[in-house]
C-alpha cells in the first residue's frame, strides 16, 4: 500500500465552518482524508455529508462511530448514504467507545462491546451486498427479514476499527481493513502487528491487506517544547479521563509511573498538574513534536514501524489560521 497521511480532528472545541475549511485545504494540500470524531458535541455524519458537497477527492471518515448508539443497520445506511453523496469516498471508522459515555449520554447499556463491534461489521457488510439479514448474523441483534432498499455505490465500504486490546485487534485482521490505534508508542507497533496478522490468517486473509492508520499527534513547530505542550493536556485527559485502556497501554511499554502520576493528578480535578506531569519521554514515544524537517523524518521512521496511513491531530481548540501552517508544514510530497 502506498503511504497515505489524513487528517483528525478533536472531538470538542472546534467549530462547523472550521471543519469545512480545514478539510478543504486538506484536499488543496493534498491528504489523503479527513476524519470527523464524535463523542457529545457535532454528529458526524452531517459533517461529513457537508464536507462531501465541497470536496471532489478527499476521503470522508467517521473518526470514530461508536457501535451502541446507533444500530448496525442505521450505521450501514449511514455509511452508504454518505458513499452515495461523495460518490464512493467514504470510510465508515468503528470503535465501542467506553462505559461512560455510552450509558450515561446516550442511555444504553455497555455490554459484550467485542461481540457488538464484530457483528456490527458483519451486518454492514451483509446489507451492503444487498443481502437479506438473518438469525445467524447475529446473537445481539435480532436481525431478520431486512435488506437495503438501496443499491450502495459500494458492497465494500471501506471499516477501519480503533482499539487497543488484544482480542479486538485479532477480530480486526479477520473482519475490517484497517486498525486505528490511539496513541500506541510506535516503536511497539509490530506488536498489534502480529495480532492483526493472526486473525487474518486464520480466516484465509492477507495481513497486508489491513492498514495501520494511526491516530497520531504531529506538530511541526521549531519550539520542540511548545509542540508538545500542546499535546500534553490531550494526552492527560486519555490518561485520566478516559477509562483503564491509555493508562494501561502506557504501563505495558514502560511508562507506569508517568501514567500512574497523571492519572492521580487528573482524577483529583488537577488538571492543570497533570497535563505538565506528562512526560516529554511519553511524548516522544506517541507523538512528532519540533521543526517541520525534523517532523517529516520522524515520520518516516513511523512508517518504517508499519504506519501506513498517518492520521494527523490537529491540536485541540485550535483556530484555522493555527491549524493551516501545520497542515501545509507536513502535506503530502
Amino acid at each position: 500500500m502506498a503511504d497515505k497521511t489524513g487528517v483528525v480532528f478533536f472531538w470538542k472545541n472546534y467549530d462547523r465552518k472550521t471543519v469545512l475549511r480545514t478539510a478543504q485545504l486538506a484536499e488543496d494540500l493534498g491528504y489523503d482524508s479527513i476524519w470527523i470524531p464524535e463523542a457529545w458535541a457535532y454528529e458526524q455524519f452531517q459533517l461529513l455529508t457537508e464536507i462531501a458537497l465541497h470536496t471532489k477527492r478527499i476521503k470522508l471518515a467517521t473518526g470514530i462511530a461508536n457501535v451502541f448508539s446507533r444500530s448496525a443497520g442505521l450505521l450501514a445506511m449511514s455509511a452508504a448514504t454518505l458513499d452515495e453523496i461523495s460518490e464512493g469516498r467514504a470510510i465508515l471508522g468503528l470503535g465501542t467507545s467506553g462505559k461512560l459515555v455510552v450509558e450515561n449520554f446516550h442511555g444504553v447499556p455497555y455490554q459484550k462491546p467485542l461481540t457488538r463491534l464484530k457483528e456490527t461489521i458483519g451486518i454492514c457488510k451483509a446489507l451492503w451486498r444487498g443481502e437479506r439479514l438473518t438469525p445467524e448474523l447475529s446473537t445481539l441483534f435480532d436481525a431478520r427479514h431486512f435488506k437495503l432498499e438501496m443499491t450502495p455505490v459500494r458492497a465494500d465500504i471501506p471499516i477501519y476499527v480503533a482499539s487497543l486490546q488484544d482480542k479486538a485487534i485479532t477480530e480486526i485482521g479477520r473482519c475490517a481493513d484497517g486498525w486505528v490505534p490511539t496513541f500506541w508508542p510506535y516503536q511497539h507497533l509490530g506488536d498489534g502487528a502480529a495480532l492483526l496478522a493472526d486473525g487474518a490468517r486464520s480466516v484465509g486473509r492477507d495481513p497486508a491487506a489491513i492498514e495501520t492508520a494511526p491516530f497520531m499527534a504531529i506538530v511541526p513547530l521549531d519550539d520542540v517544547d511548545a509542540a508538545r505542550t500542546m499535546i500534553k493536556p490531550l494526552v492527560a485527559f486519555y490518561i485520566g479521563g478516559m477509562g483503564v485502556y491509555y493508562h494501561a497501554l502506557f504501563c505495558r511499554y514502560g511508562f507506569q509511573d508517568n501514567a500512574d502520576l497523571v492519572r492521580d493528578l487528573y482524577q483529583k480535578g488537577d488538571r492543570r498538574q497533570a497535563s505538565a506531569a506528562v512526560s516529554d519521554a511519553l511524548i516522544d514515544a506517541i507523538a512528532i513534536c519540533g521543526a517541520p524537517a525534523h517532523c517529516r523524518e520522524k515520520l518516516a521512521e513511523w512508517r518504517r514501524h508499519g504506519v501506513g496511513n498517518a492520521l494527523m491531530n490537529l491540536p485541540a481548540g485550535v483556530p484555522f489560521e493555527v491549524a493551516e501552517p501545520l497542515l501545509r508544514a507536513m502535506a503530502p510530497a
